[in-house]
């Protein structure tokens, strides 16, 4: 089932993950850049959304794009806020990104497609770093994140059927654990289901997009 059947904002806390902030000095154009090109002995977290998912079915490839933006305040994390009539994960907060297409080559290929198809991001302007393990979600998806540097001066535009809103979170927040919440649920035929959530304004990341950035938290603070 791809709609959702509880409002996550409406839970309770049950903890914070409570890890140290990653260090200012490598949330750093510099050090992204060296931290992917000579990666770290780390391990990706595990999370329960593959649990949820029918294990006869073949999960379905997609990728999405984690954009790191270089403002010169500091760098900010892209993102987009779903519509709601989208049959999977309508009106959450996501990193632009889809199904894997037949003509796409790569992983790689799929998120910088699916970036200017959904947001108008051009990848002329987008430098790849690397890719993250793959992330499970519970609607049947396999999602390769693709870590990228994005330089400003862009343009946007947001394709009205897919995306409501295009917005930045500073990345210092982003990868600090002390933002980093944990809520649960207990749903019929599932059982209690414990995800992350990273709430940030208005904003409610939670979910696949907030596991993701978990894994990222975790490679940048090995």
């Amino acid at each position: 089932m791809s709609k959702l059947i509880f409002d996550p904002e409406t839970l309770p806390i049950d903890s914070y993950a409570g890890e140290p902030a990653v260090a200012q000095e490598r949330l750093t154009e510099a050090r992204l850049r060296a931290r992917f090109a000579n990666p770290p002995s780390w391990q990706p977290e595990t999370f329960e959304e593959r649990l949820m998912r029918k294990l006869t079915a073949a999960p379905t490839p997609a990728s999405v794009l984690m954009p790191i933006v270089l403002r010169d305040e500091g760098l900010t994390l892209l993102l987009t806020q779903r519509t709601a009539h989208l049959n999977d994960h309508a009106g959450q907060i996501s990193l632009p990104g889809g199904r894997v297409d037949e003509t796409d080559t790569s992983a790689i290929e799929t998120a910088l497609r699916e970036t200017e198809e959904e947001v108008g991001l051009h990848r002329r302007h987008i430098e790849v770093l690397g890719s993250l393990p793959d992330y499970f979600t519970g609607t049947g998806f396999r999602v390769t994140p693709v870590v990228a540097l994005v330089r400003p001066p862009f343009e946007l535009r947001a394709d009205p059927f897919e995306v409501a809103e295009i917005f930045e979170v500073p990345l210092s927040f982003l990868m600090d654990g002390a933002n980093h919440q944990r809520r649960s649920i207990d749903l019929p035929q599932v059982g209690r289901r414990t995800f992350y959530a990273m709430p940030y304004g208005r904003f409610f990341i939670w979910g696949a997009t907030a596991g993701m950035l978990r894994n990222l938290f975790h490679f940048l603070r090995a």
